[in-house]
C-alpha cells in the first residue's frame, strides 16, 4: 500500500513539475509551485520525517506561495516568451541531476537494517537520550537537543520568511511617502 502511495506522489510530482514548466500563466505556476510544495510535505511524512514536512509545508507552501503572490501583484502576470531555446539550464540540470544521482551510489538501500545510522546512531539516542538531554520523549530529545541547531536553523528560516511576507504586505522596506507640500531636494533647480 505504502509503495502505490510512493508511486502516486511521484507520478504527481512529475506532472506538477512539467506543468510549471510549460506554463506561461505565472499565477497557474505559483499556484503548482504550492501544490508541489504539498506534494513534497506528503512524501517527507511518508519518509518519517516529519520536522521536514512541517517545514516545507510552511515555507514552501505558504509562506513562499504568499511571497510569490505578493511579487505577482507588483509585476505582470504572464511570461515573456523567450526568443531562442535556453541550453545552459538544461545543462546545468543534468549535470547537477548526474552529480547527485552518483552521489547516492554508495548509500546504504532504504530501510537496510544493517546500515551505519541503526547500528551507531539510533542505538545510542535511544539508550541515552532521556538521560542526556532530560526529555522523556525521544523525538524532543533529537530535535531540541542532538540536531538543535539544524531546528534553530529551521526556526529562523520560517521566522524569516515570516517577517519578509509582513514586509511586503505592508509595503515594503523603508519606503516614505513624500509630503506633496515638501519642497524637492533633488532636482539641482534653483529654490
Amino acid at each position: 500500500m505504502i509503495l502505490a502511495i510512493d508511486i502516486v506522489l511521484l507520478v504527481l510530482l512529475a506532472v506538477v513539475g512539467i506543468a510549471i514548466i510549460r506554463l506561461r500563466n505565472l499565477f497557474a505556476v505559483v499556484m503548482l509551485s504550492g501544490i508541489y510544495s504539498l506534494l513534497m510535505a506528503c512524501i517527507f511524512v511518508l519518509l518519517d520525517a516529519v520536522d521536514v514536512a512541517f517545514t516545507e509545508a510552511a515555507v514552501g507552501a505558504g509562506i513562499s506561495t504568499v511571497l510569490m503572490l505578493g511579487v505577482l501583484a507588483l509585476t505582470k502576470n504572464r511570461e515573456k516568451i523567450p526568443v531562442t531555446t535556453p541550453l545552459l539550464p538544461l545543462v546545468t540540470v543534468l549535470v547537477t541531476g548526474g552529480l547527485l544521482i552518483y552521489g547516492t551510489w554508495d548509500l546504504p538501500a532504504f530501510g537496510d537494517p544493517n546500515a551505519p545510522i541503526h547500528l551507531h546512531v539510533a542505538p545510542a539516542y535511544l539508550a541515552e537520550g532521556e538521560h542526556e538531554t532530560g526529555a522523556p520523549n525521544i523525538v524532543t530529545a533529537v530535535l531540541a537537543s542532538y540536531r538543535g541547531y539544524d531546528t534553530l536553523g529551521e526556526v529562523t528560516v520560517i521566522f524569516t520568511a515570516g517577517i519578509g511576507v509582513l514586509l511586503l504586505l505592508s509595503g515594503g522596506l523603508g519606503r516614505r511617502r513624500r509630503d506633496p507640500d515638501e519642497p524637492n531636494s533633488g532636482g539641482g533647480g534653483a529654490s
